[in-house]
């Protein structure tokens, strides 16, 4: 659809490469970008885009369990599961009812912030209300998929000043990052931490925590630069640093220049993409459950604790291993990622790592490299965008299924660490 010339600003058909990359970044809730979303694709071709990434956001096997019941009006065995292991539901029984609220909080909350933009578009930029309507629907469903795709050629630079656009994003992009599971679970039990599950407690804890450390890691670092945090005013230099912490959590907008931040600043966005936000809701990364798990894991280590326990619950050592297969899997993509991209175009090590990480962890921001790219060097970037889409749920659920117990176990001999 992309390719068609009815999908570009001038008429004319994109370029096979640039349609199927921004296909995948769309779908993939990405916001890589090798043109322009708002001067070069036309109202039909943003539309097809603002599609893919309400597709992507919902997941397709939701969406897949969704057309199956508007179909035939109910659900088999088969699909009750796949909409389970999407949903992280823990039985089959609620799945219709929990897919049916995933999609209606996911379109409640888009409109909530939609409206707000709208309004703040209208009255503080001066835009037609057609246009500050259609920018704020945009933006809305964009931020809470964590796409960070924008219709303005520099993102959120021109509201780096505000804190109603700004804050409504950040908003959008945590609530959507937090994981579906995690969301339900707070709206039922937000009065009651102590009876939180585990993937909810290591879900806001660390959250909260790399929310606070990547503000204050980008205030220490950008305050004196004056191509950034350095070029805001005092008073909004905070809520500029506390955008990039939110942003750099798998969102992808941004409302300072990233091409100019310092290499210490660049090195603590990678981490936190590669971390990434909660499972099972639009965030990319591995997952701060996972990150979470392995800190807890070598807590225990540390502790000398025979086993892994979070809020009074001892946590099996399956899980543990799936979180340290889906970890070190997740960084062997993103070596090789970033070793294909210098092997294929002349960019620098800080450049491809962030480019790699940023596409694996279908996060979205970039140095302003993506566009210069050769066409191998864009076709890797696909190739980690679906990888880091698909591939920590993908791996995590088929470790799972294909957990066993064996009847004879080898004698056990220790091996020298470290």
């Amino acid at each position: 659809m992309l390719s068609l010339p009815l999908a570009t600003a001038s008429g004319e058909r994109a370029p096979l490469v640039d349609a199927l990359f921004t296909a995948v970044s769309a779908v993939c809730v990405t916001g890589l970008a090798t043109v322009d979303t708002g001067s070069y694709w036309s109202l039909f071709g943003q539309v097809v885009i603002l599609l893919l990434i309400q597709a992507g956001g919902l997941g397709i096997m939701t969406l897949a369990t969704l057309i199956a019941l508007l179909l035939r009006h109910r659900l088999g065995l088969r699909a009750r599961l796949v909409a389970q292991t999407e949903t992280k539901t823990l039985t089959s029984a609620d799945v219709r009812r929990v897919v049916r609220r995933v999609v209606l909080f996911s379109l409640v909350c888009e409109a909530v912030v939609a409206v707000v933009l709208t309004a703040r578009f209208a009255a503080e930029y001066d835009e037609r209300l057609g246009a500050a309507l259609y920018d704020g629907v945009f933006h809305a469903v964009s931020a809470f998929n964590n796409a960070g795709f924008s219709t303005n050629a520099d993102s959120l630079v021109g509201y780096a000043g505000d804190p109603v656009v700004l804050g409504a994003v950040c908003a959008a992009v945590v609530v959507g990052g937090l994981g579906f599971p995690v969301v339900f679970e707070l709206v039922r039990s937000w009065r009651r931490p102590s009876r939180w599950s585990v993937l909810t407690r290591i879900t806001v804890a660390v959250t909260a925590v790399l929310l606070v450390v990547g503000t204050v890691g980008y205030l220490v670092g950008e305050v004196s630069n004056p191509a950034t945090l350095g070029a805001l005013d005092p008073e909004d230099r905070a809520l500029g640093a506390f955008t990039a912490s939110v942003m750099a959590r798998t969102a992808g907008f941004n409302a300072v220049d990233i091409g100019a931040l310092r290499p210490e600043t660049l090195f603590l966005t990678d981490v936190l993409m590669f971390i990434g936000g909660g499972s099972a809701g639009t965030a990319g990364g591995i997952k701060v459950t996972t990150f979470g798990l392995l800190a807890f894991v070598v807590w225990a280590e540390v502790r000398g604790e025979p086993a892994v326990v979070v809020g009074r619950r001892r946590v099996p050592q399956a899980t543990q291993r799936q979180a340290l297969s889906v970890a070190l899997l997740g960084t062997a993509l993103a070596v090789v990622g970033t070793s294909l991209l210098l092997d294929l175009s002349r960019v620098s090590l800080d450049q491809a790592l962030f480019e790699a990480v940023s596409a694996f962890a279908t996060v979205g921001l970039s140095t302003g490299i993506t566009a210069d790219l050769p066409t191998s060097a864009q076709l890797v970037l696909v190739a980690l965008m679906l990888a880091g889409r698909v591939g920590p749920l993908t791996l995590a659920t088929a470790l799972a299924l294909r957990e066993r117990s064996r009847r004879t176990q080898y004698p056990e001999e220790r091996t020298i660490v470290g």
